[in-house]
C-alpha cells in the first residue's frame, strides 16, 4: 500500500484520537487536534490531566476512546509511544499516525505484525490536511 493509500484510509474513520494532546497551542499535541476540528472531523483528545481541551472532552486513556474512532494520531515521546501502541492495538485501533518525533521501531514492528495501518515514515497530519494557525 501506498503512503497516500495508507494516509486515505486513516482519514476514512469516524472519529479520531489525538494522544499527547495539549492546552498549549504551540505544542503540536494541541494544533493537531485543532487540524481536526478546522476540518470538522470527530475529534477526541487523550490526555489524563485534563478535562477538555479547545473545548472537546477528553479521554483519560486510550481505552477510553469510544469504538467509533478507528484512526488515532501519536504525538508523544518515542518511549511512551512504544508504551501505547499495545494498548492502541488491544482496543482495536485500525490506524495510528505516528507524528514526526513520535516513531519508535519496536511500535511500528509491531503495528505491522498486527495488521495496523502504520503511518511512521515522518508524514506530518498538520500538512497532509492543511493547517490553519489561527
Amino acid at each position: 500500500m501506498t503512503i497516500q493509500n495508507q494516509i486515505q484510509q486513516f482519514l476514512a474513520s469516524p472519529a479520531f484520537g489525538v494522544v499527547g494532546a495539549s492546552t498549549n497551542r504551540e505544542k503540536y499535541g494541541n494544533k493537531v487536534l485543532r487540524c481536526y476540528l478546522q476540518h470538522g472531523k470527530k475529534t477526541i483528545p487523550v490526555n489524563p490531566n485534563e478535562a477538555e481541551i479547545e473545548g472537546v472532552a477528553c479521554a483519560a486513556t486510550i481505552s477510553d476512546l469510544p469504538d467509533e474512532v478507528e484512526s488515532i494520531s501519536m504525538i508523544t515521546p518515542p518511549a511512551v509511544t512504544a508504551k501505547l501502541v499495545p494498548l492502541a492495538i488491544e482496543k482495536g485501533i485500525r490506524n495510528i499516525w505516528m507524528q514526526p518525533g513520535a516513531e519508535h521501531p519496536e511500535a511500528v514492528a509491531l503495528c505491522r505484525e498486527k495488521g495496523v495501518n502504520v503511518i511512521a515514515d515522518g508524514s506530518c497530519l498538520l500538512v497532509v490536511m492543511g493547517y490553519s494557525d489561527h
